[in-house]
C-alpha cells in the first residue's frame, strides 16, 4: 500500500494526489491519499492507524507531508519518497500563525503556537536516509531545498533547476517513484 502524505493546507484530493491515484490504479498498486487533519497530533495518528493496519507500506509525502512522512518512515522502517519536503516546519510554519487556508474548499482553520510545539515533537534527528526518495525543484519558493538535502545526504537525490513548490511535472518522475518504493 502506497501512502500519500499532503502537504499544509492540502488534502486528499489536491492536483498531486490525483495525479498519484491515477498513476497507481493504472497498475493495479494499490494507493490511498487520506485528507488529513490540520492538527499534527491528529494527522500523526491517523496515518499511524493506516500504516499498523495495511501490509507493505511505503510513504510519499509532500511539503509539510515530507515532514510527517520523515517521522513515520523512520519509526515504521519504510521506504519512502519526499517531494520537496519541510524538515524544520515548526520553523517555516512558524510564520503563518493565526488563520491560514484550506486549499481545497478555500475555508481556513487557527493555526497556533501549540499547533508549532506538536510539531516539534515529531522531530527525528537519526534519519536512516537510505529509505529514502527525495525529490527537490530550486525554485522552490517556500522552503529551502538545501535544507532537505543536508538532512537527507545519503538519500537518493533528484534535483532540478527551477520548478515550484508543488513540484512542476511530478508526473515525469512517476516510473523512478514506484521502482525505488516497490
Amino acid at each position: 500500500m502506497i501512502i500519500y502524505i499532503h502537504g499544509f493546507g492540502g488534502s486528499g484530493l489536491g492536483k498531486k494526489a490525483q495525479e498519484f491515484r491515477d498513476y497507481f490504479q493504472k497498475y493495479d498498486i494499490p494507493f490511498i491519499a487520506p485528507s488529513l487533519s490540520y492538527v499534527p497530533d491528529l494527522a500523526i495518528k491517523t496515518l499511524e492507524e493506516l500504516i499498523e493496519n495495511f501490509e507493505d507500506v511505503s510513504l510519499i509525502g509532500s511539503s509539510l507531508g515530507g515532514f510527517y512522512t520523515i517521522y513515520l518512515a523512520n519509526r515504521y522502517d519504510l521506504k519512502a519518497v519526499l517531494i520537496n519536503p519541510s524538515v524544520k516546519p515548526w520553523i517555516t510554519l512558524g510564520k503563518s500563525l493565526g488563520y491560514a487556508p484550506n486549499f481545497y474548499d478555500e475555508s481556513s482553520f487557527e493555526w497556533t503556537e501549540s499547533h508549532i510545539e506538536m510539531l516539534k515533537t515529531y522531530n527525528v534527528k537519526n534519519v536512516k536516509s537510505k529509505n529514502f526518495m527525495l525529490l527537490s525543484q530550486k525554485g522552490d519558493d517556500l522552503l529551502d531545498y538545501t535544507q532537505a538535502l543536508d538532512f537527507l545526504p545519503e538519500a537518493l537525490h533528484v534535483t532540478e533547476e527551477g520548478g515550484s513548490h508543488s513540484f512542476d511535472g511530478i508526473e515525469r518522475h512517476f516510473g523512478k517513484i514506484e521502482k525505488f518504493l516497490l
